[in-house]
């Protein structure tokens, strides 16, 4: 799969947010995103897993599963047990997160940022 050249989005502002349930893939996209310039990363520092595993089985019916490679961000920076720290922090509000787009600070913080 390729990516076509150009920009979909017309230099509109991308916004990405990160919390610390943003892990492996999710991290490698909003880190390449930011140093890139191309993205805004907000919200919450990102868990840190930056490495591949793989599971090798072993005679005895068991297994092993060793760190095979690590990820590296394209300014060289490696997100292992660090992750990605956004570039505006904003922290969830309450104990009882909730996916409801009227109680969640974050979301309305990077709603109002788009909109000015």
């Amino acid at each position: 799969w390729f990516a076509k050249k150009g920009d979909i989005t017309d230099g509109k502002t991308l916004l990405v947010l990160i919390n610390y349930g943003s892990a492996s893939a999710s991290e490698i996209v909003a880190g390449a995103l930011k140093d890139h310039k191309r993205a805004i990363v907000i919200c919450e520092n990102s868990y840190g897993k930056g490495s591949v595993q793989s599971i090798i089985p072993l005679k005895n019916r068991g297994a092993i599963r060793l760190t095979v490679a690590k990820y590296y961000l394209p300014s060289g920076k490696s997100i292992s047990e660090v992750g990605v720290r956004p570039d505006i922090e904003v922290n969830e509000e309450g104990d009882n997160f909730k996916i409801r787009t009227d109680t969640d600070n974050q979301l309305n913080y990077a709603i109002k940022l788009l909109n000015g």
